[in-house]
């Protein structure tokens, strides 16, 4: 039980950083420091359950497959999206049921879909005729969940290129292809690309489904699930109430039997917002005009991006850091540059800061890194990947 992990500490009503910082002696400790709110969890799915309570979440594992997050989660009654045999075993060895569980993989290889069917998962998504062909083969009792194309115009991270058929041509011919091969379709999903920012993207994506849904029915599938994937912000709880007006609006429209089952599979909604990095300051270097005046300043920190910033491979984005000096506010500032630990002139986590003077030894702080982080995270050079630490309110508010 996660109330008797001895890794968990327990705070009241709010985590202070800096009251952890004090306590976790970072002098000495080598590597970063990831501080995990496992409460934050908590608050995240009171706020789906109150803004879109007609859709399940099942949280994506790729996100951040840390055993105590996942555990925190199934706790809490979430489904699961699961990409692969590894992360089928983890979310099933803490007594998930295969019920709760999507397999949103439309490209699986046959030993992981042989290891599904042995543990009765049977609900998975499927985007071409070969993948089709492969589950008649190795797990002829799944139930077909049609993969479609509808990416929004703003997203971190687009999908369409590598997944999801085209809806108005190939979502039919998949679904006659399942039929004449006695396989079973059930329902349909789309996913509109991780870090969604355009509001619109869903009700697209919405009304796409609702088409395949009539044709599917017509064909004789019995369609009774719509999955509405991921790209649902973590750290911007206004722009995630705008797209639940959006994605509520748009399934009482065109889904208002409420014998159609909707999930969806956020990942970075969950976790993002839970994880504070803490990084060290290890060497700086001054950076000289030819002229001999000081014209900025490098400091190189204990992470990097490949370590917990391995994201920015990805999602470029400038990290600002929060810094833990009590006299930050009133130093003049220099134009800044952060370096990560290893020997790779690409290892920068940001370029273009205005920071006081630092020392080794100094501390900063980097919220909002908990997705897509940890999972990506490698020792390479022979540095550590962040230690991370658990946290806990100790009376919650009742869930």
């Amino acid at each position: 039980m996660v109330n008797g992990d001895l890794r968990i500490q327990y705070y009241e009503n709010d985590l202070d950083i800096h009251k952890v910082i004090e306590q976790a002696d970072l002098q000495n400790l080598d590597q970063a420091l990831n501080i995990c709110d496992l409460s934050n969890l908590e608050r995240k799915l009171r706020l789906w359950h109150k803004l879109m309570p007609r859709i399940e979440p099942h949280y994506a594992v790729k996100c951040n497959d840390d055993p105590v997050v996942v555990k925190v989660l199934a706790d809490l009654g979430t489904g699961f999206d699961c990409a692969s045999k590894n992360e089928l075993k983890l979310v099933l060895g803490l007594g998930v049921s295969p019920e709760r569980i999507i397999f949103a993989h439309p490209c699986r290889p046959a030993s992981h879909l042989k290891y599904a069917k042995e543990q009765q998962v049977v609900n998975g998504t499927v985007d071409n005729e070969f993948e089709v062909y492969k589950l008649r083969k190795h797990h002829p009792d799944s139930n077909l969940i049609i993969r479609f194309k509808s990416e929004a115009k703003k997203a971190l991270c687009p999908l369409g290129d590598k997944y999801g058929c085209d809806a108005e041509t190939d979502a039919a011919a998949l679904m006659l292809l399942a039929k004449a091969l006695d396989l079973k379709v059930t329902g349909t999903s789309f996913h509109v690309g991780s870090g969604c920012s355009e509001v619109e993207a869903y009700d697209r994506a919405i009304e796409k489904a609702e088409s395949i849904f009539k044709v599917g029915e017509l064909i004789g599938h019995k369609m009774e699930l719509l999955d509405v994937g991921g790209g649902f912000p973590g750290a911007d709880d206004e722009m995630f109430e705008e797209i639940a007006h959006a994605v509520n609006t748009s399934v009482k429209l065109r889904f208002p039997d409420e014998r159609v089952r909707i999930i969806s599979e956020p990942g970075r909604f969950f976790v993002e917002a839970a994880y504070t990095l803490i990084c060290k300051v290890h060497a700086k270097r001054e950076v000289r005009s030819q002229d001999g005046k000081l014209d900025s300043m490098m400091y190189y920190l204990n992470d990097g991006i490949f370590g917990a910033f391995a994201g920015m491979f990805y999602y470029p984005e400038e990290m600002a850091p929060e810094l833990y000096l009590d006299e930050a506010a009133s130093l003049p500032k220099l134009k800044s540059v952060l370096w990560g630990p290893s020997c790779d002139a690409l290892d920068k986590i940001s370029g273009h800061l205005l920071l006081p003077s630092l020392n080794p030894g100094d501390l900063l702080g980097f919220r909002n890194m908990g997705a897509y982080t940890m999972p990506i995270a490698s020792p390479f050079n022979g540095f550590d990947v962040p230690e991370t630490r658990y946290f806990k309110e100790r009376n919650p508010a009742v869930f």
